[in-house]
This record gives structure tokens, sequence and C-alpha cells, in this order.
């Protein structure tokens, strides 16, 4: 009888260490040290996304069949929504800031942390936890309604920035002061702002047309339905068993650069995955813009796929033509092509303006 308590306290003792202190990491942070280069500069913060139309392809997503495999995405966490739905296998977030792996090294530690979605937005946002129970079953506005209504607690939040550093430094990755920093700022921003928090640019003033947090929460598909990973505690639980096994891998990455999309490629290879989708954002724009393309293609063509691999990317029409897929009230379009579609028509020499790369072969999303 001695020998079963002594069993089932260490069983507790076990159950009640939080994942980010009991799971060895050293695997991860080599996977992401491997596949990674030097960081290079964009001009954004990037906190959230600034892409009202990101729910317009879920459609074609499950028209396609969508499914499995690897997932590749730049930015924050608008890359959770799409996994959610394509459930890959894994998935790897390059970006050429170093600031973005941080920013997701913040939201790993705050999935392993929290239990549900309205845990963790309220590790986000410093707010108390509700004292009511059944917050697995509601919907995205009631989440949306707590973090408005609900008074911040400073010494909370104080506290979350202190169990968030401690976690992160167990990931494995070399972090240094300035890391650091950053991690605490990008907290203290979404802390600060709420769910008014909003995408910004260094040296030019805010849009009015980014959208806040909040818009980009309660955001619809084409079909009018919400399917951001928060609408649903399934998809926000699938999000967290990945990160919990840590199989969504920061990398720092130029998508036209040297060496991380060849290390990816190549890793892709070794464990015999293909890339089911691949979610460029606006950033063939800039690359277009620098006289990259060739080498971005180069890189896109070294990724493993198969005839149903798509690249999803954004097209915002302030600074070019309204695009003919642009849905009336939103400033940016989301798109999709086949992957050996934009190859094929890169060799044939049809990508020499980034209106043909967005507008030829693009996937009709009515």
């Amino acid at each position: 009888m001695k020998r079963k308590v002594v069993v089932l306290s260490m069983l507790f003792a076990l159950a009640s260490v939080p994942a980010a202190m009991a799971k060895d990491h050293k695997e991860f942070a080599a996977l992401s040290a491997r596949l990674s280069e030097q960081a290079g500069f964009f001009d954004s913060d990037n906190l959230i996304s600034n892409e009202t139309s990101y729910l317009h392809v879920f459609g074609k997503l499950t028209e396609f069949k969508i499914h499995g495999g690897v997932y590749l995405g730049v930015g924050p966490d608008q890359n959770f929504t799409y996994i959610a739905k394509i459930r890959p296998s894994r998935a790897i977030i390059i970006d050429i800031r170093r600031d973005n792996l941080l920013q997701h090294l913040l939201y790993k530690a705050l999935f392993e942390r929290a239990k549900n979605r309205i845990e963790y937005l309220c590790l986000l946002f410093g707010k108390p936890l509700p004292k009511d129970k059944g917050w697995e079953s509601k919907d995205i506005k009631a989440l949306v309604d707590y973090i408005d209504t609900t008074k911040s607690e400073p010494k909370l939040f104080t506290r979350t920035i202190d169990e968030m550093k401690k976690d992160i430094a167990k990931f494995g990755i070399a972090l240094s002061e300035a890391d650091l920093k950053v991690i605490a700022n990008i907290q203290n921003a979404f802390y600060e702002a709420g769910l008014d928090v909003r995408y910004s640019s260094h040296n030019r003033p805010p849009r009015s047309i980014y959208p806040s947090m909040r818009d980009l929460l309660l955001e619809r598909d084409l079909a009018g339905e919400q399917h951001n990973y928060f609408a649903a505690e399934d998809d926000w639980q699938f999000i967290k068993k990945l990160e919990d096994q840590d199989l969504i891998i920061p990398v720092v990455g130029d998508l036209a650069g040297t060496a991380a999309m060849k290390n990816i490629g190549k890793y892709l290879n070794e464990i015999k995955e293909r890339v089911t989708a691949f979610y460029c954002s606006n950033v063939e724009f800039y690359v277009h813009r620098q006289n990259q393309y060739d080498r971005f293609v180069e890189n896109l063509a070294a990724l493993p796929i198969d005839k149903n691999s798509l690249i999803i990317r954004s097209y915002f029409n302030y600074y070019a033509p309204l695009h003919p897929q642009t849905e009336k009230g939103h400033y940016s379009t989301q798109l999709l092509q086949r992957i050996e579609d934009l190859l094929a028509m890169c060799k044939a020499g049809d990508c020499e303006s980034y209106e043909m790369v967005v507008t030829k072969n693009s996937i009709p999303l009515h």
C-alpha cells in the first residue's frame, strides 16, 4: 500500500509540472538553428496580421482537401489559423526578422502553459481567469467580450512576464538580453493595447485600414463562417498539441536567401515529407522589388511538393492596381496558386512583373 501511495505521489508531481519545464527541447533548438540563416531587416513589427482577407481561401482549402504534410508560413499567429484548417504533421515558420522567431517562442510558452483558449488570452493580455466554467464550449465572441470587459491586473501581468521568461529559456534557443527585451516589449504591446493592438510600421504613421486583433478574431470567410483558430476549442487544442510536441519550428530566413529555404527543403526530403501549403503573405512584392525573384523561385523549386501543394499569398490594393479577385471592403486580397504552376510560369518567363505573378494562374475563390 505504501509503495502504491509513493507511485501515485510521483505521478501527481510529474503531472503538475508545466510542459515547458518537464520537456527536453534540445532537438527543437538544434533544428531551429540548423534551418536558420542570418536575420535581415523589415520595417514593420508584424505583431499581428494586417490582412482582413486571410480567411477567404478557406472554401478552396476544403474543396481541394488540403490536409497533412508540412505547412510553411511567414509572420505571426495568422499561421495558426491555416495550420488548424490544414492539420499538417508539423509546421515551419520562416521569417527574415529574428523578432518573429522571438514572438513564436512567446506563443509556444503561452500554449504550453495555458489549458484552453480563454487561459491563453488571459495570459497574453494580463487578465484574471473567469470564475465560471464551461469556456471550452463558448464561441469566439464570448472570448472577445470577456477580454474587452475585464480589467487588466498589472501584478498578474508582471508575474506572467517572469514566468514566460523562465519557460522560454528552457526551449534551448540561445537568447541575448536584447532578445529578452524584445519579447518583453511584445508582451507589453498586447497588454497595453488589448484587442486594439494593430500591425504597425517603423517611421510611418499607422494606417487606419489596418485591422485590430479584435477585427481579425471576428473576421469571416466568404461563406460567412468564423474560422480563426480561437473560434473553436478543438482548433486551438490542435495548435497546442503541435507546440507541446515541438512540431512548430520558428526559423530565421529570407525567402530569397542563400541558406534557410534550401535547408528546409533538405530537411523535408530527409524526413520524407512534402509541403502542403506555403503562406508567403506579400513577401513576393518585396522580393520582386529587390530584383531577387529568381532566387525565391530557385528556393521554391528546392522544396518537395506534389501537384496539390499550394502557395497562399496576399495582395494589397493600396500600392498597386485593384486585383480582379478583390472583395469589397477589403484592402488585402487572399490568393491561391499551385506551386507547380508558379514554377512552370517562371520557367516560361512569365514572372517578369509582380502583377503577372499574382494574376496569372491564380485559382478563383468563388
